[in-house]
């Protein structure tokens, strides 16, 4: 799971949907599409997971630039454009309501690797 999330044991299958939905249509707005901003120019940013709130209003999409570098950057230049992307990708989305999207920071990768480190030290001792 994501450090920093909230835990949730389950998900209802409309909220994984609409995650689901909500994640190819940011991939395909932002390999497109472009963003009149300094900080998300020529950078490659991957979406890992977006979880849906279950009254289906607010979302989270967990990001990461290719190469982890200038991530807080990104994420902050990504939440000032928030509204902008939500309006872009409303019309692809079929919901009534285009949920709100805040971005943050993927942390899974940095996780995975500090596992892997305490293993391999683990398995040296």
């Amino acid at each position: 799971m994501l450090k920093g999330k909230i835990q949730r044991d389950t998900y209802s299958q409309r909220q994984l949907k609409v995650g689901e939905i909500i994640k190819k249509s940011l991939s395909d707005f932002l390999y497109r599409d472009t963003i009149h901003d300094a900080d998300l120019q020529n950078v490659s940013i991957t979406i890992t997971q977006v979880t849906v709130s279950p009254d289906l209003k607010q979302a989270t999409a967990y990001v990461m630039p290719l190469g982890g570098i200038g991530a807080i950057d990104i994420v902050a230049a990504l939440n000032k454009n928030s509204k902008y992307i939500r309006g872009r990708i409303a019309p692809k989305l079929s919901l009534k309501f285009t949920p709100s999207i805040v971005y943050r920071e993927d942390q899974t990768f940095e996780y995975a690797s500090k596992i892997d480190r305490l293993l391999n030290n683990l398995s040296r001792s």
